[in-house]
């Protein structure tokens, strides 16, 4: 990233938010990560050493968002879309087409949210502003998510877990578990290694 924290090989004529803090030896392949990126606090993101976020990855980041990508980890083509927390630890991997959202961002309530959507018609831009509650996500370290894997408001996922692809994941994930399936069962226990486990 440049002084105008531009970055200098990206296809897509973008900037970091100010309110993102990139550690240096991070890479991000393009800014168009960020042409949902709304968050309003003083720290919306912050992308931990080492850590690479590819194309296709989207920071769908609303105005309370705070969102954390830990050390080495690596984001090919997700979705974060963060209405309060997300949380993703050290040496996670997260595959193509993965969504982790801690808002549904519509009302459950048939009336409420057809009334929803009738307001978003005139807004500019469109985007929805119903009071739903978001509920943090938080991701361990040395976590593996599938692709096409979707993860819900309020789910925790424990260290060395495995999130097969194309899995729902609606309840909290034990560390070292395999989990499969919609909704998400799990198949299968692993046991650490020594060097695995975090400090």
């Amino acid at each position: 990233m440049n002084a105008a924290r531009m970055l200098p090989w990206d296809w897509y004529p973008g900037t970091i938010p100010d309110n993102v803090v990139v550690d240096e030896t991070a890479y991000i392949e393009t800014t168009f990560s960020f042409t949902l990126y709304r968050s309003r606090q003083p720290l919306g993101l912050r992308i931990g050493r080492g850590a690479s976020t590819y194309l296709g990855t989207m920071f769908d980041a609303g105005p309370q968002a705070r969102i954390q990508v830990g050390e080495f980890t690596l984001i090919h083509g997700a979705r974060l879309i963060c209405d309060a927390e997300i949380v993703i630890g050290a040496y996670t991997l997260i595959s193509w087409n993965v969504v982790l959202m801690d808002s549904y961002r519509v009302p459950f309530d048939a009336a409420q949210r057809r009334a929803e959507l009738e307001r978003v018609a005139y807004r500019r831009p469109r985007a929805f502003e119903a009071d739903v509650p978001a509920r943090p996500v938080h991701v361990g370290s040395n976590v593996w998510i599938g692709f096409d894997a979707c993860v819900l408001p309020g789910v925790t996922i424990g260290d060395g877990a495995v999130i097969g692809a194309r899995s729902v994941v609606t309840e909290d994930v034990p560390a070292y578990a395999v989990v499969a399936g919609n909704p998400a069962q799990v198949v299968r226990q692993l046991e650490p290694r020594k060097e695995e486990e975090t400090p």
